[in-house]
C-alpha cells in the first residue's frame, strides 16, 4: 500500500487508464477494436447515403451510424474465412425431449397454428417443426448483433478495408488469401443489400437497430428471417399493424407465407414438402430433420 501511495499524481493517473482499458478489453473486446480508426464506416455511410434506390436521408443514416451503439464485429464476421471442421448436430432436434416439447408448443399455441393452417394452407407441424430447427420454438434467436454484423461484412467491399480485416482472421484455419478475396466481396455485396433491408426494416418499424440481436449471419427473430424476407414476405400475424418476428403469432404467419408461397399446397407429397423446405435452407441434411420431425408431430 505504501508503495502505492507513493507514485506520483500523474504515475498514479496512467496506471488507473491502463487498467481501465483492460478491463474494457476483457468486458468487450470486440468494442474497443472497434474503436481503432484503421476500422470505420466512413465510407459504407457515404454510399448508402448516395444510394439513389435506397432513398435514404443524410440525417438517417448518419443518426444510425454515429451512435454509440455501432461496433465494428471483427470477431463475428472472421468466422465466415475460416474453414469449420464441425457442423451441427441436427439430430439433438430428434430428441424425445425436443419433440415433447415441440408437441407442448403446438398445445400451447393451438389457436394460432390452427387459424394459420387455415388461413395459408400450410400444416402447423411444419412450421413447429421449422422453429424447432431454427430458434429452439424462439428459446433463442442469436446473440450476434444484426446490424453489426451486416454493417462489419458490407464495407469489405472497399480493398483497403479488405487489407485490414486480413490481418485481423486468426491464422488457424484460415482461408487462402485468394479465397478470401473472393468470398469476401461476394458477401459484401450480399451484405449491402441486407443492410439496406434491415435499415428500412427498423425505420418503418420504428425499431431500436441497436437491440436486435440475430445470427452470425444477419438472420432475424423466431423464423429467422434475414431482412430482405422480412420486406418481402414476413406478416403481421397478430394484427396490431407491425410485423415483429420476435412475437410468436408474426413468426408463425411468416413461416406459414413464405412456404406457401413456394409451392406448400394441403395434402403435399413428401417429396414435394421437401422441395419447398429446401427454399428455407439450402440444405439436404436441414430438409431431412425438418421432414422428420413433421412426422413425429403428426403421429
Amino acid at each position: 500500500m505504501k508503495t502505492i501511495f507513493a507514485l506520483s499524481h500523474d504515475c498514479f493517473f496512467s496506471l488507473f487508464c491502463s487498467l481501465v482499458l483492460v478491463v474494457l478489453m476483457l468486458v468487450n473486446p470486440v468494442t474497443v477494436c472497434a474503436m481503432d480508426s484503421d476500422f470505420n464506416f466512413n465510407i459504407l455511410q457515404k454510399q448508402l447515403i448516395n444510394d439513389k434506390e435506397a432513398k435514404f436521408t443524410p440525417e438517417q443514416i448518419n443518426r444510425i451510424f454515429t451512435n454509440p451503439g455501432i461496433s465494428f464485429d471483427a470477431k463475428g464476421v472472421a468466422s465466415y474465412f475460416q474453414h469449420r471442421e464441425s457442423k451441427l448436430n441436427y439430430d439433438q432436434f430428434l430428441s424425445a425431449e425436443s419433440i415433447n416439447k415441440a408437441k407442448e408448443y403446438i398445445s400451447k399455441n393451438h389457436a394460432t397454428l390452427t387459424n394459420v393452417e387455415t388461413k395459408y394452407g400450410v400444416d402447423k407441424e411444419v412450421i413447429t417443426a421449422i422453429m424447432l430447427v431454427e430458434t429452439r420454438l424462439g428459446t433463442y434467436v442469436g446473440n450476434k448483433s444484426v446490424l453489426n454484423i451486416l454493417s462489419t461484412m458490407a464495407v469489405l467491399e472497399d480493398k483497403t478495408m479488405r487489407d485490414k480485416f486480413w490481418k485481423e482472421i486468426p491464422t488457424e484455419n484460415r482461408f487462402s488469401r485468394e479465397e478470401y478475396e473472393k468470398k469476401a466481396v461476394k458477401k459484401a455485396k450480399w451484405a449491402y443489400k441486407e443492410l439496406k433491408a434491415f435499415i428500412k426494416y427498423v425505420e418503418k418499424e420504428k425499431m431500436d437497430p441497436y437491440t436486435i440481436n440475430g445470427s452470425y449471419a444477419g438472420a432475424m427473430g423466431i423464423a429467422q428471417f434475414m431482412p430482405s424476407n422480412i420486406l418481402w414476405i414476413a406478416e403481421d400475424g397478430n394484427n396490431d399493424g407491425s410485423v415483429n418476428l420476435f412475437h410468436h403469432e408474426d413468426a408463425i404467419a411468416s413461416i406459414a407465407n413464405y412456404l406457401k408461397h413456394y409451392g406448400w399446397k394441403p395434402g403435399i407429397s413428401r417429396k414435394q414438402a421437401g422441395e419447398v423446405v429446401y427454399h428455407y435452407n439450402h440444405s439436404s441434411y436441414y430438409v431431412e430433420t425438418v421432414l422428420k420431425i413433421t412426422d413425429k408431430l403428426r403421429s
